[in-house]
């Protein structure tokens, strides 16, 4: 989850030690983003292979649910959890994906739909192509220069012949209300054998969130499901009019006071929202939360650095199994830029 449990150490963002290194799967991400690997997997229930990938500057494709098998991957929640690559271009998630992805009879929830070779098509450009993008939606309450990078993605798209298109988000609300209750609740689910009986072992902030997961009555989870299936209809038929969407990918890096991360849920969410609101920044689960609802596929590209030096990504959001148009869109535009090429100085 979000904190780290006192026997780990927490991986240093190579942009800088103060820096949030992205919480779930922010060793993959720092991995990556050193140099240390070609490439990583990362896990996704609300933004844990996007939220590393933004933190440090990397390239990061949560694919459509069911695309990967979650067998071996230990669940946080079964309904939102996906696993994909981490790297530091668009073709080596590609490849990663096409190798990992496929129908497995040990896990039901994955796909009998064949991988595609996510190769054939990546230089083919963006010629023609619809890219979708609601400005209020990606460019409100976001860091202004970041703001300023994403409007900058869009005219390079567009040079390289893209067609921009304005699109509209579904309301994000209820979304943002239900995610955490939904995710507590499978989670204490995924946990019972373990929860509460062995508590004292657990983090703090785990350990608090699956107690909220234990409070969670069904008849919250069926309305709860009702609210995600409605907002995940409106989102895919959203995506079904575009070949991609453009927005943030989940803010931009920012600094936590030490020690933070062994905190509680309680705490930690008391000190983001300070460090949210004296940046005039919204939360950036808007950018991730729907991804998971709704099941689809998004891809997260760097495109851009702060004036202190930080890196900022974007994120194209694409329908359901199309993983391989998105990373088509994302290799185009890091031929025509160089930011992905930027590392680390470690």
């Amino acid at each position: 989850m979000v904190g780290y449990h006192p026997d780990f150490k927490i991986p240093n963002n190579p942009w800088g030690k103060d820096l949030w290194a992205g919480g779930s799967s922010s060793g993959s991400g720092v991995a990556t983003a050193a140099g240390l690997c070609f490439g990583s997997l990362g896990t996704d229930t609300g933004g844990s292979i996007r939220f590393p990938s933004m933190a440090n500057g990397i390239v990061g494709l949560k694919p459509s649910y069911g695309r990967v098998s979650r067998h071996g991957v230990l669940p946080l929640a079964e309904s939102l959890d996906h696993v994909g690559p981490m790297t530091r271009c668009v073709t080596d998630a590609a490849i990663m994906l096409e190798a990992i992805a496929g129908e497995d009879p040990n896990d039901p929830t994955s796909l009998s739909e064949p991988v595609p070779d996510m190769l054939k098509d990546i230089d083919k450009g963006v010629t023609g192509l619809r890219i979708g993008f609601d400005r209020e939606y990606a460019l409100n309450g976001v860091d202004p220069g970041l703001a300023s990078a994403i409007e900058s993605a869009i005219e390079v798209l567009e040079g390289l012949g893209a067609e921009i298109v304005e699109v509209k988000v579904p309301d994000l609300t209820e979304v943002i209300k239900t995610w955490n209750l939904l995710c507590a609740a499978e989670a204490a689910k995924a946990h019972q054998a373990n929860f509460p009986s062995r508590s004292e072992e657990y983090g703090a902030y785990f350990r608090e969130f699956l107690e909220i997961g234990n409070q969670v009555n069904p008849s919250e989870i069926a309305d709860i499901r009702q609210i995600r299936e409605s907002f995940s209809t409106a989102f895919r038929a959203m995506l079904s009019e575009v070949d991609a969407m453009l927005s943030p990918a989940a803010g931009s890096p920012f600094a936590i006071p030490e020690g933070l991360q062994y905190k509680s849920l309680t705490h930690w969410n008391e000190v983001l929202s300070e460090i949210l609101e004296a940046s005039a920044t919204k939360h950036p689960v808007f950018f991730t939360f729907p991804h998971n609802y709704a099941g689809t596929p998004a891809l997260v590209v760097p495109c851009g650095f702060s004036d202190k030096g930080l890196p900022y990504t974007m994120q194209l959001s694409g329908g359901f199994l199309e993983e391989a148009m998105l990373c088509r869109i994302g290799h185009a535009y890091e031929k025509a830029t160089d930011w992905n090429l930027q590392h680390p100085p470690v």
